[in-house]
């Protein structure tokens, strides 16, 4: 299992990084590979595309919500295996840590993977500088 980690500050208080965040539909319009996230009966079904105009698809339930503190996740379906987990900290009033791991079981599927993320870390760490300047540029 492939598993990457990645930490930026937002300037926004916890309640509504946490809050933003759970808008799983709203990624999109920060994770540049992410095409749609739509939510149904508790299970996230996500869509992502690929070199070629292919698309990977997979599904996705919640596993843990610790309010202001912890979303958890883990695929149920689809095209690839995929979970993870994103912590949130409080350092002010007006700043918030988000910490996210994300974990690929790629098994036999390692190639196919690496075409898809031909550098998961970079592409999270831009996903996560992304988020920010989304969340901070809100009112």
């Amino acid at each position: 299992m492939d598993q990457y980690t990645k930490t930026i500050a937002v300037k926004k208080n916890i309640a509504y990084v946490f809050k933003l965040w759970k808008e799983f539909e709203n990624f999109p319009k920060f994770m540049k590979n992410i095409t749609a996230v739509e939510k149904i009966d508790g299970i996230s079904q996500w869509v992502m595309k690929r070199p070629l105009g292919k698309e990977v698809r997979w599904d996705a339930k919640t596993t843990t919500d610790i309010l202001d503190k912890e979303i958890a996740w883990s695929s149920t379906g689809g095209d690839i295996k995929t979970s993870g987990q994103v912590l949130f900290t409080e350092i002010d009033n007006d700043t918030t840590q988000i910490t996210v791991t994300l974990k690929y079981d790629v098994g036999g599927m390692k190639e196919i993977v690496r075409r898809l993320f031909a550098n998961p870390e970079k592409q999270l760490e831009e996903d996560l500088r992304n988020f920010k300047e989304y969340t901070e540029g809100r009112k």
